[in-house]
């Protein structure tokens, strides 16, 4: 039988305290569930029981015996397999040398290339992966890709143990249902499972028990049936979110922000769309049917081989970020990590990177006016640091996102390219954005919005354009904009509608 235990166990990070002797045990033959805010200990509390990190104070025992795990490959030996919030892949190397990294096959000790290669595609057969090549360079893969080649990476080695850090986050709605059938495989052969999610459909459908963190202390034990949404949302944050999504802003009258007209670019063809002031349109579809190229090429990314661009009926030419930027088009993407944020950097220097012109004086920036701005956001969007020079790496994911969100808004863009945004965010800071999106629409900025959850989906747009292999192939307004009507006119499938 596999179970793990913390015993009140307690770390900070500088002045930060992230884990106040929190206590945390999992079984064998379940689905554990750990939620809560970001910054509440989750992640610490995961790296410390897989032994990336050492613990202040507190103990770690596995099976009923205290150990003292010194790191990852320590833990591994004890059949612990970690799943890490961060990737740990190498962009540069092959889904091949990233999977079987130490255990390639060898002849004569050399690598041999050719039945290394034909090993991992027999893996990925297994598992029930397509679309991977065992050749193919991790930096050519989507995010999404990534995501399951770093799953397989830990599964493979078949622990005992396993910890998933928010595996679901970077994971479209099949790809998170191939998923949970391995996850259930793996528990019923009697695996103990500990699972991060800030999805709560994802918590109620996967786990058998859920254990709430908050502060950084265990904010109790549930068995996942006994607990509702609200009940969880209120212990994890301590209040009440009366309503998760706020209502649409009406639209009162349709001028148009941004238009295009026969767009054809990268893996994007016969592109025709506009989008209102104050309206907020979504981009829908499976992932990686163009949705990121658009968005892209509308902030500069890719070149544009035909059609046109009009920002508020002129039409524009957009060569680069530079020059989106300054026809007040913002881009947030999905990976904040890589993506986004300069993470050694401080929150200061990541919030006014686009703006430094508009601040400086004769070469030099006007520290005051700096501050002044930098000050009004941290509260204006209630982010969470000790200070404007904390390394913005140092923050929780949901703090991270909100520097990113601030950074575009202070440079006062009128159309923004919002890309899966709440990726990896508690549900307090989900609310958040959702309540700043509403804000946006009622200014009267254009919003494009793409997101992983057709839940947000529907409950935020306006309308709704689905997209299949880089053209729009749907339009769902009104009524039909619907979680199961979205996911249908992605799979080709007609959605009754009530």
């Amino acid at each position: 039988m596999a179970n793990i235990e913390g015993i009140e166990i307690s770390r900070s990070f500088g002045g930060v305290q992230a884990l106040r002797r929190a206590s945390f045990v999992a079984e064998s033959g379940e689905v554990h569930a750990l939620v809560g805010e970001n910054g509440a200990g989750k992640s610490t509390l995961i790296k410390i029981l897989s032994g990336l990190l050492r613990p202040d104070e507190g103990k770690i025992c596995v099976q009923g015996r205290e150990f003292l795990l010194e790191s990852p490959k320590a833990a591994l030996r004890l059949g612990i397999g970690t799943i890490f919030q961060e990737l740990t892949l190498f962009p540069a190397m092959t889904v091949a040398e990233n999977l079987l990294m130490g255990r390639e096959v060898r002849n004569a000790g050399l690598i041999n290339r050719g039945a290394t290669a034909a090993t991992v595609r027999d893996l990925l057969q297994e598992y029930g992966v397509t679309g991977i090549e065992p050749l193919e360079l991790i930096a050519n893969l989507s995010l999404a890709q990534r995501q399951i080649v770093e799953i397989i990476k830990v599964v493979s080695r078949r622990p005992q143990i396993l910890f998933m850090d928010e595996p679901t986050s970077a994971l479209a709605e099949q790809e998170v249902v191939w998923l949970f059938a391995l996850v259930r495989k793996l528990r019923d052969e009697g695996a103990c499972i500990v699972f991060t999610s800030h999805r709560w459909n994802e918590i109620k459908d996967i786990a058998n028990r859920i254990t709430i963190f908050r502060n950084g202390e265990n904010a109790g034990t549930y068995e996942a049936t006994a607990l509702s949404e609200q009940e969880a949302v209120e212990r994890m944050t301590g209040r009440k979110l009366e309503m998760l999504y706020p209502d649409p802003v009406p639209l009162q009258e349709r001028v148009p922000m941004l238009e295009m007209r026969d767009l054809t670019g990268a893996n994007l063809r016969d592109i025709a769309l506009t989008v209102h002031k104050g309206e907020v349109l979504g981009i829908g579809g499976l992932a990686g049917q163009g949705q990121r190229d658009l968005l892209q090429t509308l902030f500069g990314m890719h070149a544009i081989h035909g059609g046109t661009i009009l920002l508020q009926g002129k039409e524009a030419r957009i060569g680069n970020p530079r020059e989106a930027i300054q026809r007040g088009i913002a881009f947030i993407p999905e990976d904040r990590k890589t993506e986004g944020l300069l993470l050694p950097l401080p929150v200061r220097q990541n919030l006014t990177l686009p703006i430094l012109g508009r601040l400086a004086r004769s070469g030099f920036i006007r520290r005051r006016q700096e501050e002044d701005l930098i000050r009004s956001m941290i509260d204006a969007l209630a982010i969470r640091t000790p200070d404007s020079d904390q390394p913005v790496g140092l923050l929780s994911g949901g703090n991270q996102q909100k520097v990113l969100i601030g950074r575009w808004l202070l440079t006062q863009a009128r159309i923004f390219l919002l890309y899966d945004i709440t990726r990896g965010v508690d549900v307090a800071t989900k609310h958040d954005i959702y309540e700043l999106i509403h804000r946006l629409s009622e200014q009267g900025h254009a919003i494009l919005l793409y997101s992983t959850d057709t839940e947000e989906m529907a409950h935020l747009c306006h309308r709704v354009l689905v997209m299949r292999e880089g053209r729009i192939t749907d339009e769902l307004d009104g009524p039909h904009i619907a979680p199961e009507a979205i996911v249908a006119a992605s799979l080709y499938v007609t959605a009754p509608v009530e």
